[in-house]
């Protein structure tokens, strides 16, 4: 079996990107006899600690999901306390991103939220847009394979402008497309809550990350979690298809 190379303090990798499948809100609530969406309502601290320990860490990305395109599925009125969650983040937390230099943004079809919200996410973007510190992506009404779709329809629509032919259609181009693009690419994926799953997260953009999977649920998921997953990103061994042997001798 292999074992992971250890790395002296000077050699310590950390991520540029770290994405988290915030997973267990529910479960975390039920376990304390309350109803699933205070678990939401708890888990709205983890976000502020894992942002706060990003910022620590020198992380330069965190992308949390926040609401998949298959979370419409859900009871009604869970959707509505999370839609107020989000409106509550929006017009509150924003600020204190803002004045931490934090560049906020969404990502995903915004479609199908209400023209309130759209305007509130809008508004929260260009508040934050010229700050230079972590940049905060919050996924929300967010697909992985609806990433990669609307990235292949743009692509398409290039073709029938005849901006582009078939053959500059490549990897490189369709990444252009997809949420994300213009930030480092994803290096750490964490989920909580003990399922082993990438859940339609982030497909194209995993496919070179690290997986981190723990049983703590979200809302136990506090800064010191964080830490410990970042401590277990520098212990693994990153060959993007090299051997162990050409990683050792760049």
């Amino acid at each position: 079996m292999a074992t992971d190379i250890v790395l002296s303090n000077a050699e310590k990798k950390t991520p540029q990107h770290i994405a988290i499948i915030m997973d267990g809100n529910g479960r975390w609530a039920q376990a304390q006899g309350k109803g699933r969406v205070s678990g939401h309502k708890a888990g709205v601290d983890s976000v502020r600690a894992v942002v706060q320990g990003a910022r620590k860490a020198g992380i330069k990305v965190l992308t949390l999901f926040a609401f998949s395109s298959e979370n419409w599925q859900r009871p009604e009125k869970e959707i509505s306390v999370l839609m107020d969650l989000f409106m509550f983040v929006l017009t509150k937390e924003v600020k204190r991103l803002h004045k931490n230099n934090i560049r906020f943004q969404v990502i995903g079809d915004l479609n199908r939220f209400s023209d309130t919200l759209q305007k509130s996410i809008t508004k929260s973007e260009q508040l934050t847009e010229n700050n230079t510190g972590l940049v905060l992506s919050i996924a929300a009404n967010y697909g992985g394979r609806w990433d990669i779709t609307n990235a292949a329809k743009k692509l398409a629509s290039q073709v029938q402008t005849n901006e582009i032919t078939l053959d500059d259609i490549n990897e490189d181009s369709l990444h252009k497309h997809t949420c994300l693009a213009q930030l480092p690419p994803l290096d750490l994926l964490i989920r909580t809550g003990g399922d082993y799953r990438i859940s339609n997260f982030l497909l194209w953009q995993a496919a070179y990350a690290e997986f981190y999977f723990t049983d703590v649920l979200w809302p136990d998921f506090n800064e010191s979690e964080f830490a410990q997953a970042i401590d277990v990103f520098d212990q693994r061994e990153r060959r993007f298809g090299k051997t162990g042997e050409q990683v050792v001798n760049t």
